[in-house]
């Protein structure tokens, strides 16, 4: 075994939370000074900040100049059981999931909603089998499984031609990996993930063919006000120009308006793909040749490149749980990984947030002292 000396590098930002993430490097709250606080988000400054955290979305991500942007209430959450709500029971439905939060959408729609819905399945680390799937069909699928690691390769099995909806959960896929917006009519993410944002508020992206659905289709159910995108049969298109369904907080649009600048400035979409490529890349450089820790995700080519997730594969651990939650407490204690335990609903291990609001360098320094906390929590319990 070898010694348990301490890493002499520290990352100089210890936040490797799955959400909230960290925020954009050199972040200081004197960055918010422009935040109109104490103002009606009625006013025509909080109008004018709404639409350009809107405008600002659109150019960063490149969405399509003919999709609706949203801002909604009730985070990543709120936006997904907005559209599911509002758009299902037209057609049959498709759910897909191989994480917790795909397995609570198949939960509102199938307890919920009551439909009758194909649900696929797979295990922690895998993703279905896209090639089997009926896109004739309405389908509800996260890009990116935050507590699995695992995510979408690309939009290649989406037909152009699909009949359904394709409704995408991609709270932790936005502003870090790449998305077919023709292949995608519904998509969702919230603020507090990619960039590092303030919770609570969701956006709501459509395609022309979600907003037909909409005007052309009333749910059997009864929608609460805050699901509400129609009236009158036509779509409420205030709220795509930042006439929010409730009250935001303009202080957190604030600090999303900041966050996004800081991405334009790096170039957008690319260069924060980029980031956290390289994050990724950090941590499976470092692991590959260990035989005591893996990658939770089974096949490369769908492992996550934002929500890292490990499993420690010594033979000797007796306790996969407990040691996994020991050595995740001695990197918090140390204060080089703050909330880098799996999810609790995941499998043991641990998870490794590394989002394009992360540093490289900081993800390089961590590396170690995981090998440390691993040896040192082996000792203990010998």
């Amino acid at each position: 075994m070898k010694d348990l000396t301490i890493p002499a590098a520290r990352p100089v930002n210890p936040r490797f939370s799955s959400g909230p993430c960290a925020k954009i490097p050199h972040y200081t709250l004197d960055l918010l000074s422009d935040a109109p606080l104490g103002r009606s988000h009625r006013a025509a400054i909080g109008k004018a900040k709404l639409a350009e955290a809107i405008d600002l979305t659109r150019e960063v991500l490149g969405v399509p100049a003919d999709y609706r942007i949203g801002i909604v209430p009730g985070s990543d959450t709120g936006a997904v059981e907005m559209a599911m709500w509002s758009l299902l029971g037209a057609r049959p439905v498709e759910m897909l999931a191989w994480e917790s939060f795909g397995e609570g959408w198949v939960t509102d729609a199938v307890k919920q909603l009551k439909l009758d819905a194909t649900v696929r399945k797979a295990e922690y680390g895998r993703i279905v089998d896209f090639a089997q799937v009926d896109f004739d069909k309405d389908v509800v699928f996260t890009w990116n499984g935050t507590t699995s690691g695992v995510r979408v390769p690309n939009g290649n099995a989406i037909p152009a031609g699909r009949a359904g909806l394709t409704i995408c959960d991609a709270t932790s896929a936005a502003f870090a990996m790449d998305l077919p917006w023709d292949k995608l009519d519904v998509v969702t993410f919230s603020w507090q993930k990619v960039l590092g944002g303030e919770g609570a508020h969701g956006m709501l992206i459509l395609s022309p063919r979600a907003v037909e659905r909409l005007e052309s289709y009333t749910p059997g159910w009864p929608l609460p006000k805050i699901f509400r995108l129609t009236k009158g049969g036509k779509l409420i298109e205030g709220i795509f120009k930042g006439e929010t369904i409730n009250t935001p907080s303009m202080l957190a649009v604030e600090d999303y308006l900041v966050a996004l600048k800081w991405a334009r400035s790096l170039g957008g979409v690319k260069a924060l793909i980029a980031r956290a490529d390289a994050n990724a890349k950090a941590v499976r450089d470092f692991i590959a040749d260990k035989d005591w820790i893996a990658d939770l995700a089974e096949d490369p080519a769908t492992a996550s490149n934002t929500s890292v997730c490990l499993r420690f594969t010594d033979p000797a651990i007796k306790d996969g749980a407990a040691f996994a939650k020991a050595v995740a407490k001695r990197l918090e204690k140390e204060g080089v990984a703050l909330d880098a335990g799996a999810y609790r609903d995941a499998p043991a291990g641990l998870r490794i947030w590394c989002g394009s609001t992360v540093e490289t360098s900081d993800v390089a320094a961590l590396m170690p002292w995981i090998e440390w906390a691993y040896r040192a929590e082996l000792a203990a319990q010998a």
